[in-house]
């Protein structure tokens, strides 16, 4: 027999003890921890031999839908710059604790933390659960370059638009004037 306090194997005779407010079966050294002693209830413990149980038709388990294990892949999207950023704010707008929102799509408190402070990111599952429980957009199709007129009308004038010009267009620090005069 085995005290139900530490594991250990009992030695010797075993103490029935109240350790707040629960009965439990002790080896003498957890028994210290005890407040009071207790008797099993003879009348109980033969009724317990005694009692013929009906025997009960067993069904089969039902078998649920078999989840995959791991996430679905992100597959024709992926996850916004600054998502942590997006989630804290949306959180902080609807008034919601990371304790709440986890709450509310069943993931823990640290899980959501660590979204926000962008330590882990989040898979296509819990990244839809968010959007829907914040009513946020962090699921877009991958970004293009995007080239603007004046890089179309470099490339039409069969010169191939380089790296640092569509670096600099993007950031609007060179206009498509100043392109086509360097030709």
């Amino acid at each position: 027999m085995q005290c139900e306090v530490c594991g250990r194997e009992i030695i010797g005779k075993p103490h029935r003890v109240i350790i707040e407010g629960a009965k439990v079966i002790t080896c003498a050294e957890c028994a210290k921890l005890g407040s009071d002693y207790w008797t099993p209830d003879a009348e109980a413990q033969k009724a317990k031999k005694t009692a013929v149980r009906p025997l009960r038709h067993v069904r089969p388990p039902i078998k649920d839908k078999v989840l995959p294990q791991s996430a679905p892949p992100l597959e024709g999207f992926e996850i916004v710059e600054g998502f942590g950023q997006v989630i804290r704010r949306a959180r902080e707008k609807m008034g919601l604790t990371p304790e709440d929102l986890g709450k509310r799509i069943g993931e823990k408190e640290s899980v959501i933390k660590k979204i926000e402070n962008e330590k882990i990111m989040p898979d296509a599952r819990l990244a839809t659960k968010l959007e829907h429980a914040l009513k946020i957009k962090l699921l877009v199709k991958p970004s293009e370059v995007d080239l603007d007129s004046s890089a179309v009308k470099t490339l039409r004038h069969e010169r191939n638009v380089t790296l640092g010009e569509v670096v600099r267009l993007k950031d609007g620090k060179r206009g498509g004037e100043e392109l086509e005069r360097e030709q």
